[in-house]
């Protein structure tokens, strides 16, 4: 994610609570800060806000927060039971843009990454869970006391079978993907208003095959596997795909 905070509040007609600064990043960690959207009430109606969360979602009953790392993501086919994830599905959904994500393909030396993004340069937004932790060491009126943290829910590449074009491609290359929406998903995704969980859950995983449709997949540096590289020149295309 390498894109401004004003470029973000344009593209997603959100607004700020608080100032905030997004770092560009073009090697995004685990449990580091990343800006997610999402709509809160106002006065009874629905604000959508720009927030940073740290990358692993933080259940409001862990005893610390170093759960998180084991939560990055959320398998959609069943974040209705797990205990870490369903009361966020209800109620603290969001949407988590990106530029797009790498995937590794191939064991040991030959292991090589690839760049998924959209074709159009336009930022994808990812269906994701939110949740707010309580640090039970900070003061109340200390103002690191609640940390906001979020995983990115996850779907099933499209099954085997597929002829051609970029969903046989995103097959070809693991067995899962982070779950995107388009602009109207996303609309019905973040609605604070909506209460049936499962009915949204299945209308993101229904659209999205369609938009992964318009994706482009490139071979890339094997320097994006330390995280201590952070450049542009990380998504720069090295070869042929596969």
């Amino acid at each position: 994610m390498a894109r401004a905070v004003g470029d973000l509040l344009a593209e997603f007609d959100a607004e700020l609570e608080e100032e905030i600064a997004i770092p560009p990043s073009w090697n995004v960690a685990p449990t580091a800060d990343v800006p997610v959207l999402l709509e809160r009430l106002v006065d009874g109606e629905p604000v959508r806000q720009l927030h940073l969360a740290r990358w692993g979602l933080v259940p409001s009953w862990a005893k610390d927060p170093g759960i998180g790392s084991k939560m990055i993501n959320a398998r959609s086919e069943s974040v209705l039971e797990k205990p870490a994830f369903r009361k966020a599905t209800r109620s603290r959904r969001c949407a988590v843009p990106a530029d797009g994500y790498y995937e590794w393909k191939g064991e040991g030396r030959s292991k090589q990454p690839y760049y998924v993004h959209p074709k159009d340069g336009r930022p994808i937004v990812f269906a994701g869970l939110y949740e707010w932790w309580k640090d039970p060491s900070k003061a109340d009126d200390d103002p690191e006391r609640w940390l906001l943290s979020t995983s990115i829910l996850t779907t099933d590449s499209p099954p085997e079978g597929y002829a051609g074009g970029m969903l046989a491609e995103l097959t070809a290359l693991h067995d899962r993907v982070p779950l995107p929406m388009d602009r109207e998903t996303m609309q019905d995704w973040l609605d604070p208003h909506a209460d049936d969980a499962a009915a949204l859950v299945g209308l993101v995983r229904a659209g999205a095959h369609d938009v992964a449709e318009g994706w482009t997949i490139d071979a890339v540096g094997t320097a994006v596997g330390n995280v201590k590289n952070d450049s542009p020149e990380l998504i720069q295309p090295v070869g042929s795909l596969f």
